[in-house]
């Protein structure tokens, strides 16, 4: 594929000099793709991605992917908190939803899906391995969001999906809420990847890790309460991951 260089200053070595094992994908939450391409290269902003996407599908290169590029912020993935040390990031330009949240074109999608086959060919990475912003760092965004195709990157094999369970009638777990039921939402949460305690209490942090959750496979409703289908849908999404791990 056509990939044109931008570098940015913005990237430092992975820790131990690692080689990546996961794609963390984000989208840029900015006006335009180049307003996104000009912060990711000011060395002021002190952020990065490997690559950038922009809407009509041209894929630029800021970092390149032995380096730890600066896209994940504070993290947690599984345990590991260094995420960037792990990870490729790839930026999407989509302006998100401070500014509207617009579909993310054919184009832009067929070329990430052509820029994960590169990458895949390149690094041990698993579809399990392939998560969102929002997956990563749940209290603080949102990214790529509801209206990302995950299913599309399943079906290429570059990620984990599974058909949502519909939207039923039922008992549902929320903020407030403690005991077994909660601890065992917490518990299959932690086996997704989340990062979070099975503590029994539905707290901020709960909400925020089901919201993710539910961003990435159940996106008919984002609310972070944890009603039957999500729960369904999350026994689904752990057997489809022990089956590839």
């Amino acid at each position: 594929m056509n990939i044109a260089g931008r570098w940015s200053p913005n990237f430092d070595a992975r820790a131990n000099n690692c080689a990546p094992n996961m794609v963390v994908l984000h989208y840029t939450g900015m006006e335009t793709a180049q307003a996104a391409l000009e912060r990711l290269q000011d060395p002021e902003a002190k952020v990065s991605a490997h690559y950038l996407i922009d809407e009509a599908g041209r894929t630029f290169a800021l970092v390149p992917e032995p380096e730890r590029a600066w896209h994940a912020g504070v993290a947690c993935w599984g345990g590991e908190t260094d995420v960037n040390s792990l990870s490729i990031g790839i930026e999407l330009a989509n302006t998100g939803h401070e500014f509207g949240y617009p579909d993310f074109p054919d184009a832009q999608i067929a070329s990430l899906l052509e820029l994960m086959a590169e990458i895949f060919s390149r690094w041990p990475i698993s579809p399990a391995r392939v998560v969102g912003h929002s997956d990563v760092a749940p209290m603080r965004k949102s990214d790529p969001g509801e209206k990302f195709p995950w299913k599309r990157l399943a079906d290429a094999g570059f990620a984990i999906w599974v058909e949502p369970a519909p939207l039923v009638a039922g008992p549902t777990l929320g903020p407030g809420d403690t005991g077994d039921a909660v601890k065992d939402l917490q518990a299959a949460l932690m086996v997704a990847g989340y990062d979070i305690e099975a503590d029994g209490v539905y707290d901020d942090k709960t909400r925020a890790a089901v919201t993710a959750f539910q961003r990435r496979q159940r996106p008919q409703s984002v609310d972070g309460i944890a009603d039957r289908s999500t729960l369904q849908t999350l026994v689904r999404f752990l057997a489809a991951l022990k089956s590839v791990r």
